[in-house]
């Protein structure tokens, strides 16, 4: 699966705490439940937990690799989420702005054991649920985006990965995927990058020790984590 262009770098599951505000579970209606099928929709595979740091800037290229990586994934079988985070101490938490799941189509075994009418009826709907789940994922992304604002004077980023692990750990999909999109530079009362106003040098044992002592880790449950 070509997931991630030439910006995107791997990184190892730093995950780090903080409260996800309450969202919703699923912003998508299912096709299952509105055709009063007696069938189970089938298990989603992936899920895709999208981050944005809105203290860090994107030029308009950066933010077009953003939606353009996000966007490939948004596809029947898939589900996902899309959040927003900056600074806790502004007020700013880990904002849920929309979840959904794109429903897998019925197996042809389970089809011929359905009427034709409900049949139709289940297509139709299917192909306006990819297109509205697309749809919606891409206005929760623009507003995410939308609201970039390198002025905040924070950025919990430890405790944003440590708000949205829960909901990745309690993820049901076979696949998961988490897409952060940050600067990564913390500046928060757990810990500052930050010396004299620019990136000081890190003593990276000494920043772990900080994490563990403020119980920032979370656990993302075998996700593969991506970091633009």
């Amino acid at each position: 699966m070509k997931l991630l262009s030439k910006n995107l770098l791997s990184i190892a599951a730093f995950a780090l705490c903080g409260t996800v505000l309450a969202g919703t579970d699923n912003d998508v209606p299912s096709c299952y439940a509105a055709n009063k099928l007696q069938a189970n929709a089938p298990a989603t595979t992936t899920e895709l937990f999208v981050l944005v740091d809105q203290t860090t800037p994107l030029d308009a290229t950066l933010q077009a690799s953003v939606r353009d990586n996000v966007g490939r994934l948004i596809t029947p079988g898939h589900a996902y989420t899309i959040a927003s985070f900056s600074s806790f101490g502004q007020g700013q938490y880990l904002q849920v702005l929309s979840a959904g799941t794109l429903e897998q189509p019925l197996p042809g075994s389970q089809r011929d054991s359905i009427g034709a009418r409900v049949l139709q009826s289940f297509d139709a709907c299917m192909k306006g649920q990819a297109d509205f789940g697309r749809r919606t994922a891409a206005a929760a992304l623009h507003k995410a985006l939308s609201g970039l604002n390198p002025d905040f004077a924070k950025s919990d980023v430890m405790g944003s990965i440590k708000a949205i692990s829960a909901r990745v750990r309690s993820s049901q999909a076979n696949h998961k995927i988490v897409f952060l999109v940050s600067d990564m530079l913390e500046h928060s009362g757990i810990s500052s990058f930050y010396a004299s106003k620019n990136v000081r040098r890190l003593d990276v044992a000494t920043e772990l020790k900080k994490a563990e002592a403020a119980q920032m880790f979370g656990d993302l449950a075998g996700a593969r984590v991506f970091v633009l």
